[in-house]
């Protein structure tokens, strides 16, 4: 343990892992410690199911009905990777998917007065869909034609809008779409949880739904993909890339104290021995009074017999519920995957719902999402405080990771990753980097 390292990672989440093998290719010497016995921190799949039981204090075994408890992988934090978002380039550049398979998720739900309504995925079922009226699907269209058109970089698609002044609600106005319409495109397509960006600028607006439908394009079914054996797989396979390139891993450590100097941080203290290092990676768990509590997110593990009503008998899927169909400020996802995905007993089904937190009763504010689930079979419910670094540790040269919010995939997590990595480094991230520094060991293939 006595050595001196480029940097020391704490906790094995997937920030922590990715950057972990970013720096690692990057020629630095790191250091990648957990205190827990376990591979991704927050962002685990947890197996076999007595210790997801085990976790949420639920007493006795799980009952014969679940079937073999190794069987399942089970993620404490749901989210899909978009299949045309940074993570997937991230895994590709790397050649991490050589340790994964993906599958895509069958389709995406909308929730709408009650009842659940496939998110159209191709142009067919966009003209048959019940989720708007004719003369509404003719004017969207000319708005997705406007959006697929639009280059940042050529004056000529802005058709007479300034990307970075233009609100978002005044684009919908010049394309005059009615309140579902807008409702959809910013909860379904630009999978926005608030409706605040409405009075932002609209060219994050426009890059989100053009990263949907590039996403969507990929595959056809859904713009989602997800690992077989789980989202505990991701963090495992950026430690592998890590450990190729001579990073050195230890779990189970108990780490005593983060040891800093006139105020800049020079080592870590772990079982009576000191590890020294100029940067440190780590999550909020690590730094209790370096982080502040921005909020909290509800997450209820649901596990069932069946599929969901309502989505064609889909082994996965997604239902997003928007925030003002249940008079709330964001909106209740749900995510769902099953036996199709390694991670669940045969026939068995896992459905998560999560949300941010708005009032002091939580679990009534999911209610919605939970009776679109019945019957279930056995509920985990937690409750998650959402934890972000108190400062940008220029000073400390302390990393903090952001907690994993509410959103249903990683581009956040991929933009907390960029932002270390250029505190870190004072040099923007660049996939194609990250791409010839590995070819630089392997050789091409």
């Amino acid at each position: 343990m006595n050595e001196e390292y480029d940097v020391i990672v704490l906790g094995t989440g997937l920030t922590e892992c990715i950057l972990s093998g970013i720096m690692s290719v990057n020629g630095k010497k790191v250091l990648h410690m957990d205190q827990n016995p376990y591979y991704g921190g927050e962002s685990a799949s947890i197996t076999p199911l007595e210790d997801l039981y085990k976790r949420f204090k639920l007493p006795g075994q799980p009952p014969a009905s679940m079937g073999r408890g190794r069987d399942w992988n089970v993620d404490l934090i749901p989210k899909f990777l978009m299949a045309n978002g940074q993570l997937v380039k991230m895994l590709l550049y790397t050649e991490v998917t050589r340790y994964m398979d993906f599958k895509v998720i069958e389709g995406s739900f909308v929730y709408k007065g009650g009842k659940i309504y496939k998110v159209p995925s191709t142009e067919a079922e966009a003209l048959a869909s019940s989720l708007m009226g004719l003369f509404e699907k003719r004017r969207f269209r000319k708005f997705l034609v406007y959006v697929a058109n639009f280059d940042e970089k050529d004056p000529r698609t802005f058709e007479g809008v300034d990307p970075k002044k233009t609100s978002m609600r005044d684009l919908y106005k010049k394309f005059d779409l009615g309140q579902d319409v807008i409702d959809f495109t910013g909860h379904s397509l630009a999978l926005y949880r608030t409706d605040d960006y409405l009075d932002q600028p609209c060219c994050d607006t426009i890059n989100r739904i053009k990263l949907y439908s590039e996403s969507l394009a990929r595959y056809g079914k859904s713009p989602y993909l997800y690992p077989l054996y789980g989202l505990g797989e991701l963090p495992q396979g950026f430690a592998r890339l890590s450990a190729i390139y001579g990073g050195t891993y230890m779990l189970n450590k108990p780490i005593e104290e983060i040891i800093v100097q006139n105020g800049k941080v020079v080592g870590v203290k772990s079982e009576g021995e000191i590890a020294r290092c100029k940067q440190l990676i780590c999550d909020p768990s690590y730094v209790k009074d370096r982080v502040e509590k921005v909020g909290q997110v509800i997450r209820v593990i649901c596990i069932l017999s069946h599929p969901i009503k309502n989505t064609n008998d889909a082994n996965s899927c997604q239902i997003i519920i928007p925030q003002n169909q249940v008079n709330r400020k964001s909106d209740i996802y749900v995510c769902m995957i099953s036996f199709a995905h390694n991670v669940a007993a045969q026939g068995k089904y896992i459905a998560i719902v999560s949300t941010t937190v708005e009032t002091k009763e939580p679990e009534k504010e999911i209610r919605p999402a939970l009776e679109l689930l019945e019957p279930i079979e056995q509920k985990f419910v937690s409750i998650s405080d959402l934890f972000v670094p108190k400062d940008l540790g220029s000073e400390s040269q302390i990393f903090i990771s952001r907690a994993y919010d509410a959103t249903t995939h990683f581009e956040t997590t991929c933009d907390d990753i960029k932002d270390i990595y250029k505190r870190m480094t004072g040099s923007e991230f660049d996939f194609e980097e990250m791409k010839r520094k590995k070819n630089d060991i392997y050789g091409e293939d």
